[in-house]
């Protein structure tokens, strides 16, 4: 079993930063995908990153502002997003990923806005 807590989310205004965290609890290996999706109001979630050992992927809407890693050692995995876009505003959750299972994060917001 694992469980995912999430903190980091917030209001933002356009261009601002934010990092989020993901801290896992449970056995977790390098080769479990982690990563973060998002779900805007009235829309599907969708994949914003995601990270398997050393290697990474970015939904192309976020190439460029956003990056994904990883401590192993703290089962933690963090999102850094840079130059944020109003279009970004979603929840955002953690997701690790099993061959059988995937477990989610409660979700936290991140809100960009003047």
């Amino acid at each position: 079993q694992v469980q995912l807590v999430e903190s980091g989310g917030g209001l933002v205004q356009p261009g601002g930063s934010l990092r989020l965290s993901c801290a896992a609890s449970g056995k977790l290996f390098s080769i479990n995908a982690m990563g973060y999706y998002r779900q805007a109001l009235g829309k599907e979630r969708e994949l914003v990153a995601a990270i398997i050992g050393s290697i990474t992927t970015y939904a192309e809407s976020v190439k460029g502002r956003f990056t994904i890693s990883r401590d192993n050692a703290k089962n933690t995995v963090y999102l850094q997003m840079n130059s944020l876009k109003p279009e970004d505003t979603a929840v955002y959750y953690c997701n690790v990923h099993f061959p059988s299972v995937d477990y989610w994060g409660q979700g936290t917001q991140v809100t960009v806005s003047s």
